[in-house]
């Protein structure tokens, strides 16, 4: 997620609705003095911030990161149940229409075009066509940011911080929000590149419930470390989620040879890589960066750590009892 950097291209913006959110912002963190300035807040201003959101503050946003990421990961398994269903009905059914049959389908019955999109959308991987639909999300996010008279709607809900009013929804919102074309061509670049072995690996059932729940839970990591620093600025992007999934690869497979696409000619494994972004996301807590969020970082990484070394096991591996339940209420 970028932070401060984006803080201030936000506001360096003169339409007068934003200005207005601006205000508005300003009114509801009780400063007088603007929270977009580019040096740190003074210390009688962090103060101020931080009496009023402190650590009661967070009981919210901690009540909607629990309940979220289980509400993800049980409908990813009501999803999965009905996938499992799909493909028994197939089996028992010899008269189902299967994608040989399509490809028969007389030529007047179906158009060229459509022809040429089918086999394109099936020539890709699994994983790939779940990273398709999600930049496909993220870019209607960022077209959605072109328009002027969308930017108080924008502000509010597509921007993660805990001055905000609404503290809640945009900890998920903001994970599909990119202002900066490159943050969103980057940060889909790294998605569309480890989908195909994270799909793999997981599921895109549980693949797609460990994105939205690492979302959620860098941006809470993210309003802990802005509450304890009283440095209030505002976040977006999917770089909390895409940590999750990069480090829990990278720890799953560490011996990958990874290359940086501007320098092809280096390699490195992706355990070490893994590793040193970590800790340049510690250096950037330490030394106060501005330029990302350096703690929805990390929360994303240690997620995805601790969900492949127990998460996978403990909570996915164990989704029969969901499974029951929902058979039981289906068959009713």
């Amino acid at each position: 997620m970028l932070s401060r950097f984006m803080h201030r291209r936000l506001c360096q913006m003169r339409p007068s609705n934003f200005v207005h959110v601006t205000k508005s912002f300003n009114r509801q963190t009780k400063t007088s003095k603007s929270l977009f300035k580019r040096n740190d807040i003074e210390v009688g201003e962090a103060e101020s911030i931080t009496s009023s959101f402190g650590v009661k503050s967070l009981i919210k946003p901690f009540l909607f990161t629990v309940s979220f990421s289980g509400c993800s990961f049980l409908a990813a398994s009501i999803w999965q149940y009905e996938e499992m269903r799909k493909i028994a009905h197939h089996f028992m059914n010899k008269h189902s229409p299967t994608f040989e049959s399509y490809v028969n389908i007389p030529a007047f019955k179906r158009s060229e075009i459509r022809r040429k999109i089918h086999f394109w959308w099936h020539s890709h991987t699994e994983g790939q066509k779940i990273a398709m639909g999600i930049a496909a999300a993220n870019f209607c996010v960022f077209l959605m940011w072109r328009v002027p008279a969308l930017y108080p709607f924008m502000r509010k809900y597509f921007c993660a911080s805990p001055a905000l009013g609404a503290s809640c929804l945009p900890m998920v919102l903001s994970t599909f929000s990119h202002f900066s074309f490159f943050h969103f061509a980057a940060n889909m670049y790294v998605l569309y590149s480890f989908s195909t072995t994270a799909v793999s690996y997981f599921g895109k059932e549980q693949f797609l419930a460990v994105y939205c729940s690492a979302g959620v839970i860098s941006s809470f990591t993210s309003y802990v470390y802005k509450i304890a620093s009283g440095r209030l600025v505002t976040s977006l992007g999917a770089s909390g989620a895409l940590m999750a999934i990069l480090s829990s690869m990278c720890f799953r497979y560490p011996d990958i040879p990874l290359q940086i696409i501007f320098l092809p000619f280096f390699t490195f494994s992706a355990g070490h890589a893994i590793k040193a972004i970590m800790a340049l996301d510690v250096v950037g807590l330490v030394a106060k960066w501005k330029l990302f969020d350096h703690a929805a970082h990390l929360g994303g990484a240690l997620f995805g750590i601790l969900y492949l070394t127990y998460g996978n096991e403990y909570i996915w591996g164990r989704r029969e009892y969901i499974f029951k339940w929902y058979h039981s209420i289906r068959e009713k």
